[in-house]
């Protein structure tokens, strides 16, 4: 007879951003993150701010906490409230499931009261008008009122793959309306060290084109006229 798994693992967070680290990334786009990067690390276009990120203030940056769920259960989730350090961004993985909700309002307002900066999961989320009222930042695949099971078995603070990433704890998240980027937790300084050129030449294209700049020298240089064809 096969032994029946614990209901939860726990891996006590090891590893985390510094104060300084954590603080550079606060307030800067995803997309800035995003281009540090070479465009790449940006979780699934499907998970998105709850509500389009209408109603209250989507915007946060902070290291994940991981809660790795069955589908449709969500007792890992919940047992990673323990372990919320203040301004973490609680990432539970439920590998996509669309039947049932991944997190609600209950879980939100607990998450905030811990101190979370925020919650992304790879599901639905219900209760939209508590978690607006709690107003914690909250990233989702969209609504729904079916509510899941919290029987686990799950893990807290293991890797979990979720919108096409793997995302460990400890790695930073940035998220705001356009969508939530990870940033590898090795991978830190080397993208705060880019971040700032990003910035000053996103700032300066930003200001040219607010000038009156219709098209950018940079791409009239990619192509000569020997590669267009031009059909009557």
């Amino acid at each position: 007879m096969l032994e029946e798994p614990k209901k939860l693992t726990i891996v006590v967070p090891k590893r985390r951003p510094t104060p300084a680290q954590i603080a550079a990334f606060q307030g800067v786009p995803t997309s800035f993150v995003c281009d540090a990067q070479d465009g790449v690390n940006a979780l699934d276009a499907a998970i998105g701010p709850i509500g389009g990120g209408r109603d209250f203030d989507c915007t946060m940056a902070g290291p994940a906490l991981t809660a790795d769920n069955r589908p449709g259960d969500v007792l890992a989730t919940a047992a990673a409230l323990r372990y919320i350090t203040p301004g973490d961004v609680l990432v539970g993985a439920v590998s996509g499931y669309q039947g049932c909700a991944a997190v609600g309002d209950r879980i939100c307002g607990m998450a905030k009261n811990g101190g979370a900066a925020g919650i992304v999961v790879d599901g639905p989320m219900r209760d939209y008008a508590g978690i607006t009222e709690i107003a914690l930042p909250a990233f989702c695949t969209g609504l729904t009122p079916a509510s899941p099971v919290v029987s686990g078995p799950g893990k807290v603070g293991t890797p979990v793959d979720i919108g096409g990433m793997r995302v460990e704890t400890g790695d930073m998240i940035v998220a705001d309306r356009d969508g939530v980027v990870v940033v590898p937790f090795d991978d830190i300084d080397r993208v705060i060290a880019r971040l700032a050129k990003v910035t000053d030449m996103e700032n300066a294209l930003d200001q040219e084109v607010r000038d009156g700049l219709a098209i950018p020298e940079s791409l009239l240089a990619a192509f000569s006229d020997d590669d267009i064809e031009i059909k009557e």
